[in-house]
């Protein structure tokens, strides 16, 4: 992916400041060498026309994930108009300028035509607040290292919502039967975030993990001798998850999809509820939900789209320590192996839910540090994403009958406090657990994507939290 960098300016200064702008705009994506996405420059639009081309290339290009736009002269924002009203990629409006400084003796009056973004990216800004367009402002000399970090937040939050807007979803049956946290508007989740959820049947899935090989199996098992731990008495249990791994993400490649979601109750076929199979596979990028919660399997993806080599993993609140107020979170298999504190190991234990054989999952402790958490609900007409700051710590207790990944964590802006803007948001008891999405790039992505965002952090309280979803309600009653 790529991001396309756009100057505006105009023919009033002639040609001479024109080459100038354009060296100095070459000179600045130079800069940006050092962002997670390359920067490419595109041209130094002058015209109506100009801008309106630039922009519809942008919109086909698959591998523009959006467009940075920045006036180093005054570029009057009418002839913006047609051209922005186009755009469907995301925008960052990047408000700098090429000198960090004012030189005292340089300054004249074609220095001042020359270095004008305070004229022109204000006319510019104007614009993108008439057309009250979604966009992004970074302002900031462009060398500095906090403004690079700005627009790197940008970029992976771009990144993730172009990905959202192709994401395939397949479900190996539906829902756990009652939940209605794991239910929603699958033609809203298409209209808004671009997902296509399906459901594929679990005799599809059966059939495609009865023609695996031997030595598909025996390839995948060397795999997994890489990078975990395991007993040799347990090679058949791993194995048959090595089947159910192989086969599921030959469904996934078929499909062109890069999350699903299963159930315990939907197992018809198979002698094991996929555990190590859902965990490597979330650790190759694949966004997972359990008991076919497809909304959580779809922000795991994107979050894992975001940061391919970061620390994210579906989870699940399971039960609270009130006197260390610390929330113990796991799931009955499948957490994801990106968040291992120490190099995982594989055990098979008894599953006393699904009524299957015992599976073969990765026991580990989930590391310490910052983290959120995030949640993706159906809140009737509109989608909310949550996101609360967590600090993930080491687990107090061993837990030796506990034979599943685990970690724990206190929520902002505290233990009880937390809890309460939990449920008051409605979030969900399924979430994506992240150690690397920042404050920025959560915001990004939900102002780029148009859905709601509620934020849980050290500055909430339950009265504030209560005043903006009410606020949202409005908002978001005359928007739909």
């Amino acid at each position: 992916m790529k991001f396309w960098f756009i100057t505006g300016s105009q023919f009033l200064y002639g040609e001479e400041t024109l080459r100038q702008v354009e060296e100095n705009s070459k000179i600045i994506v130079d800069g940006l060498k050092g962002l997670p996405f390359p920067v490419e420059y595109k041209l130094t639009a002058k015209t109506e026309s100009e801008i309106e081309k630039i922009v519809k290339e942008a919109n086909y290009d698959d591998e523009c994930a959006g467009v940075i736009t920045f006036c180093h002269t005054f570029s009057p924002s009418k002839m913006w108009i047609n051209g922005l009203a186009l755009l469907q990629k995301p925008w960052l409006h990047f408000h700098t300028q090429f000198n960090e400084t004012i030189p005292n003796e340089e300054i004249d009056m074609d220095y001042m035509n020359l270095h004008q973004s305070a004229h022109g990216d204000r006319e510019h800004g104007f614009i993108g607040a008439r057309l009250r367009m979604p966009r992004s402002v970074v302002a900031g000399h462009w060398k500095s290292a906090e403004v690079q970090a700005k627009i790197a937040d940008w970029q992976r939050a771009a990144v993730g919502a172009i990905f959202s807007k192709s994401l395939k979803i397949v479900r190996f049956g539906d829902n756990m039967r009652e939940v209605a946290v794991t239910e929603g508007d699958k033609v809203e989740a298409q209209l808004i975030m671009g997902w296509q959820v399906n459901t594929f049947a679990v005799g599809d899935l059966v059939e495609e993990m009865n023609a695996v090989t031997e030595a598909e199996t025996d390839a995948l098992m060397a795999e997994y001798a890489k990078l975990y731990d395991f007993k040799e008495e347990d090679t058949e249990a791993i194995r048959y998850q090595a089947r159910e791994e192989i086969g599921i993400e030959k469904i996934l490649k078929r499909e062109g999809a890069m999350a699903f979601s299963n159930t315990f109750q939907d197992l018809h076929g198979m002698k094991q509820l996929p555990g190590l199979a859902s965990q490597h596979l979330m650790s190759k990028g694949y966004g997972f939900g359990a008991e076919g919660d497809w909304k959580t399997a779809g922000l795991t993806a994107i979050v894992k789209a975001m940061y391919p080599e970061g620390n994210t993993s579906f989870m699940e609140d399971y039960t609270y320590d009130y006197q260390h107020e610390l929330i113990l979170g796991s799931h009955m298999l499948e957490v994801c192996p990106s968040i291992a504190a120490d190099r995982p190991r594989i055990e098979v234990h008894h599953l006393g839910i699904g009524g299957k054989e015992d599976p073969a999952r990765l026991v580990f402790e989930g590391k310490a540090g910052s983290a959120k958490a995030l949640s993706l609900i159906d809140i009737g007409g509109r989608l909310r994403l949550i996101a609360q700051d967590v600090t993930c710590e080491k687990p107090f207790q061993s837990m030796p009958n506990l034979p599943v990944a685990r970690t724990m964590w206190k929520p902002a802006p505290s233990f009880l406090e937390g809890l309460e803007c939990w449920i008051i948001a409605g979030g969900a008891h399924h979430t994506v657990l992240s150690y690397d999405i920042s404050d920025r790039t959560v915001q990004d992505l939900a102002r780029i994507l148009g859905i709601e965002l509620a934020v849980i952090n050290k500055d909430t309280t339950t009265l504030s939290l209560e005043r903006d979803l009410k606020m949202d309600d409005v908002i978001y009653a005359r928007h739909w």
